[in-house]
Protein backbone atom coordinates (compact mmCIF):
# COMPACT_ATOMS: atom_id res chain seq x y z
CA UNK A 1 0.00 0.00 0.00
CA UNK A 2 2.68 2.20 0.75
CA UNK A 3 4.72 1.61 -2.24
CA UNK A 4 1.72 1.81 -4.67
CA UNK A 5 1.08 5.59 -2.16
CA UNK A 6 4.79 7.04 -3.14
CA UNK A 7 3.86 5.56 -7.13
CA UNK A 8 0.97 8.06 -7.16
CA UNK A 9 2.70 11.15 -5.67
CA UNK A 10 5.99 10.27 -7.98
CA UNK A 11 3.28 10.40 -10.90
CA UNK A 12 1.90 13.46 -9.67
CA UNK A 13 5.20 15.31 -9.14
CA UNK A 14 6.08 14.34 -12.79
CA UNK A 15 2.63 15.66 -14.23
CA UNK A 16 3.52 19.07 -12.28
CA UNK A 17 6.92 19.26 -13.82
CA UNK A 18 5.63 18.51 -17.27
CA UNK A 19 2.79 21.07 -16.86
CA UNK A 20 5.26 23.55 -15.58
CA UNK A 21 7.62 22.85 -18.31
CA UNK A 22 4.71 23.87 -21.18
CA UNK A 23 3.57 26.66 -19.07
CA UNK A 24 6.61 27.60 -18.97
CA UNK A 25 7.35 27.15 -22.90
CA UNK A 26 3.73 28.58 -23.21
CA UNK A 27 4.91 32.14 -21.47
CA UNK A 28 8.03 32.13 -23.69
CA UNK A 29 6.48 32.14 -27.03
CA UNK A 30 4.04 34.54 -26.07
CA UNK A 31 6.76 36.77 -25.11
CA UNK A 32 8.45 36.04 -28.34
CA UNK A 33 5.57 37.01 -30.51
CA UNK A 34 4.65 40.04 -28.74
CA UNK A 35 8.11 41.26 -29.97
CA UNK A 36 7.23 42.93 -33.51
CA UNK A 37 7.52 45.96 -34.82
CA UNK A 38 5.13 47.87 -37.55
CA UNK A 39 5.91 49.74 -40.71
CA UNK A 40 4.70 50.61 -43.44
CA UNK A 41 6.10 50.56 -46.86
CA UNK A 42 5.77 52.98 -49.77
CA UNK A 43 5.83 52.62 -53.87
CA UNK A 44 4.84 55.17 -56.38
CA UNK A 45 5.45 55.38 -59.74
CA UNK A 46 5.17 58.47 -62.77
CA UNK A 47 2.92 56.73 -65.39
CA UNK A 48 1.21 58.05 -68.81
CA UNK A 49 -2.22 58.13 -68.85
CA UNK A 50 -3.78 55.96 -71.54
CA UNK A 51 -7.63 56.91 -72.17
CA UNK A 52 -8.63 60.63 -72.46
CA UNK A 53 -12.25 61.62 -73.03
CA UNK A 54 -13.48 65.12 -74.03
CA UNK A 55 -16.93 66.33 -73.27
CA UNK A 56 -17.81 69.15 -74.95
CA UNK A 57 -20.84 71.01 -76.28
CA UNK A 58 -22.51 73.53 -79.07
CA UNK A 59 -24.75 75.98 -77.81
CA UNK A 60 -26.86 78.45 -80.20
CA UNK A 61 -29.88 80.68 -79.34
CA UNK A 62 -32.27 81.52 -82.14
CA UNK A 63 -36.44 82.69 -82.17
CA UNK A 64 -37.54 80.17 -85.31
CA UNK A 65 -37.39 76.62 -84.17
CA UNK A 66 -36.86 75.24 -87.68
CA UNK A 67 -33.57 77.09 -88.27
CA UNK A 68 -32.38 76.69 -85.20
CA UNK A 69 -32.65 73.31 -85.40
CA UNK A 70 -30.71 73.63 -88.86
CA UNK A 71 -28.02 75.90 -87.77
CA UNK A 72 -26.77 73.45 -85.10
CA UNK A 73 -26.93 70.33 -86.88
CA UNK A 74 -24.51 71.96 -89.39
CA UNK A 75 -22.12 73.29 -87.00
CA UNK A 76 -22.17 69.61 -85.35
CA UNK A 77 -21.02 68.43 -88.81
CA UNK A 78 -18.52 70.50 -89.03
CA UNK A 79 -17.27 69.78 -85.33
CA UNK A 80 -17.02 66.01 -86.72
CA UNK A 81 -15.62 66.72 -89.88
CA UNK A 82 -12.46 68.86 -87.75
CA UNK A 83 -12.32 66.19 -85.49
CA UNK A 84 -12.12 63.16 -88.63
CA UNK A 85 -9.73 65.40 -90.42
CA UNK A 86 -7.06 65.12 -88.03
CA UNK A 87 -7.27 61.22 -87.66
CA UNK A 88 -10.09 60.31 -85.65
CA UNK A 89 -12.43 57.43 -86.15
CA UNK A 90 -16.33 57.56 -86.14
CA UNK A 91 -16.10 55.45 -83.09
CA UNK A 92 -13.64 57.71 -81.11
CA UNK A 93 -16.64 59.93 -81.53
CA UNK A 94 -19.59 60.24 -79.66
CA UNK A 95 -22.80 63.00 -80.74
CA UNK A 96 -25.23 63.39 -78.61
CA UNK A 97 -29.53 64.40 -79.15
CA UNK A 98 -30.42 68.03 -79.56
CA UNK A 99 -32.04 69.57 -76.67
CA UNK A 100 -34.05 72.74 -77.49
CA UNK A 101 -35.39 74.60 -74.33
CA UNK A 102 -37.81 77.50 -74.05
CA UNK A 103 -36.41 80.21 -72.41
CA UNK A 104 -40.29 82.05 -72.20
CA UNK A 105 -41.57 78.37 -70.97
CA UNK A 106 -39.56 79.41 -67.21
CA UNK A 107 -41.85 79.81 -64.49
CA UNK A 108 -39.23 80.39 -62.15
CA UNK A 109 -38.17 83.33 -64.10
CA UNK A 110 -40.34 86.31 -64.63
CA UNK A 111 -38.42 88.21 -67.18
CA UNK A 112 -38.04 85.85 -69.40
CA UNK A 113 -41.01 86.47 -71.71
CA UNK A 114 -38.58 89.20 -72.48
CA UNK A 115 -35.30 87.75 -73.40
CA UNK A 116 -34.02 88.32 -76.71
CA UNK A 117 -34.19 84.82 -77.99
CA UNK A 118 -36.40 82.69 -77.64
CA UNK A 119 -35.31 79.18 -77.97
CA UNK A 120 -31.62 77.64 -76.68
CA UNK A 121 -30.41 74.73 -78.62
CA UNK A 122 -27.81 72.28 -76.94
CA UNK A 123 -26.08 69.22 -78.58
CA UNK A 124 -23.04 67.49 -76.99
CA UNK A 125 -20.13 65.93 -78.51
CA UNK A 126 -18.06 63.56 -76.01
CA UNK A 127 -14.06 62.35 -78.02
CA UNK A 128 -12.78 59.50 -76.20
CA UNK A 129 -9.44 58.12 -77.48
CA UNK A 130 -6.43 56.22 -76.61
CA UNK A 131 -4.33 58.71 -78.35
CA UNK A 132 -3.26 61.00 -75.91
CA UNK A 133 -1.04 63.05 -78.41
CA UNK A 134 -3.88 63.19 -81.40
CA UNK A 135 -6.18 64.87 -78.73
CA UNK A 136 -3.73 67.21 -77.38
CA UNK A 137 -3.24 68.17 -80.92
CA UNK A 138 -7.02 68.86 -81.84
CA UNK A 139 -7.37 70.77 -78.33
CA UNK A 140 -5.24 73.50 -79.82
CA UNK A 141 -6.17 73.79 -83.02
CA UNK A 142 -10.05 73.59 -81.85
CA UNK A 143 -9.84 77.86 -81.88
CA UNK A 144 -9.97 77.13 -85.70
CA UNK A 145 -13.78 76.13 -85.15
CA UNK A 146 -14.50 80.25 -84.08
CA UNK A 147 -13.65 81.14 -87.26
CA UNK A 148 -16.48 79.09 -88.88
CA UNK A 149 -19.24 81.07 -86.44
CA UNK A 150 -18.63 77.87 -83.64
CA UNK A 151 -18.10 78.49 -80.11
CA UNK A 152 -17.08 75.09 -78.76
CA UNK A 153 -17.42 74.76 -75.16
CA UNK A 154 -16.27 71.84 -72.86
CA UNK A 155 -18.53 70.62 -70.55
CA UNK A 156 -16.79 70.03 -67.55
CA UNK A 157 -15.25 73.78 -67.25
CA UNK A 158 -12.96 72.68 -63.91
CA UNK A 159 -11.31 69.86 -66.22
CA UNK A 160 -11.99 70.05 -69.59
CA UNK A 161 -10.37 66.87 -70.78
CA UNK A 162 -10.22 63.81 -68.49
CA UNK A 163 -7.20 61.83 -68.12
CA UNK A 164 -7.58 58.32 -67.35
CA UNK A 165 -4.99 55.26 -66.60
CA UNK A 166 -6.37 52.17 -67.04
CA UNK A 167 -3.64 49.64 -66.81
CA UNK A 168 -3.65 49.69 -63.07
CA UNK A 169 -3.55 45.60 -62.58
CA UNK A 170 0.05 45.49 -64.55
CA UNK A 171 1.85 47.48 -62.18
CA UNK A 172 0.13 45.89 -58.90
CA UNK A 173 2.85 42.95 -58.38
CA UNK A 174 5.35 44.82 -58.99
CA UNK A 175 4.64 47.55 -56.29
CA UNK A 176 2.91 45.57 -53.78
CA UNK A 177 6.62 43.51 -53.78
CA UNK A 178 8.30 47.16 -53.55
CA UNK A 179 6.14 48.51 -51.07
CA UNK A 180 7.00 45.38 -48.62
CA UNK A 181 10.31 45.30 -49.77
CA UNK A 182 10.71 49.40 -48.56
CA UNK A 183 9.10 48.47 -45.08
CA UNK A 184 11.49 45.56 -44.54
CA UNK A 185 14.11 48.03 -44.80
CA UNK A 186 12.77 50.02 -42.41
CA UNK A 187 11.77 47.50 -39.93
CA UNK A 188 16.02 46.33 -40.44
CA UNK A 189 16.54 50.07 -39.64
CA UNK A 190 14.37 49.94 -36.54
CA UNK A 191 16.09 46.59 -35.24
CA UNK A 192 19.43 47.98 -35.57
CA UNK A 193 18.96 50.57 -33.03
CA UNK A 194 17.60 47.85 -30.74
CA UNK A 195 19.81 45.49 -31.24
CA UNK A 196 17.14 42.81 -32.83
CA UNK A 197 16.84 41.21 -35.75
CA UNK A 198 14.18 41.02 -37.89
CA UNK A 199 12.18 37.56 -38.66
CA UNK A 200 8.87 36.68 -40.56
CA UNK A 201 6.03 38.67 -41.41
CA UNK A 202 3.77 38.60 -38.95
CA UNK A 203 0.93 40.57 -40.22
CA UNK A 204 0.40 42.25 -43.81
CA UNK A 205 -2.55 44.73 -44.57
CA UNK A 206 -2.13 46.35 -47.86
CA UNK A 207 -3.21 49.97 -48.49
CA UNK A 208 -5.49 51.09 -51.67
CA UNK A 209 -3.46 52.32 -54.75
CA UNK A 210 -4.40 55.71 -55.43
CA UNK A 211 -4.04 57.00 -58.80
CA UNK A 212 -4.12 61.09 -58.91
CA UNK A 213 -2.11 63.92 -61.33
CA UNK A 214 1.18 64.86 -60.89
CA UNK A 215 1.04 68.19 -61.10
CA UNK A 216 -2.11 70.54 -61.75
CA UNK A 217 -0.46 71.56 -65.18
CA UNK A 218 0.13 67.86 -66.25
CA UNK A 219 -2.89 65.90 -66.08
CA UNK A 220 -1.92 63.61 -68.56
CA UNK A 221 0.74 62.35 -66.41
CA UNK A 222 -0.02 60.24 -63.54
CA UNK A 223 1.36 59.60 -59.86
CA UNK A 224 -0.13 55.83 -58.96
CA UNK A 225 0.44 54.89 -55.15
CA UNK A 226 0.58 52.43 -52.61
CA UNK A 227 1.45 52.26 -48.74
CA UNK A 228 1.84 48.73 -47.09
CA UNK A 229 1.25 48.47 -43.18
CA UNK A 230 3.33 45.31 -42.02
CA UNK A 231 3.99 44.03 -38.90
CA UNK A 232 7.12 42.10 -39.03
CA UNK A 233 8.39 39.50 -35.85
CA UNK A 234 11.27 40.67 -34.34
CA UNK A 235 14.01 37.82 -33.22
CA UNK A 236 17.20 38.05 -31.01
Amino acid sequence: MEKLSWLKTLIIAIAIMVAGYFIGNMHRLGKESDRYVQVKGLSEREVAADLAVWPMNISLTGNDLVTLRQDIEGQNKKVVQFFKELGFAEDELTRGVINVTDARANIYNSNSQYSQYRYLANIEITVRTGDIEKLQKALAESSELISDGILLGSKNSWQPIEYIFTKLNDLKPEMVEESTKNAREVAEKFARDSKANVGDIRVARQGLFSISNRDQNTPQIKLVRVVSTIDFQLED
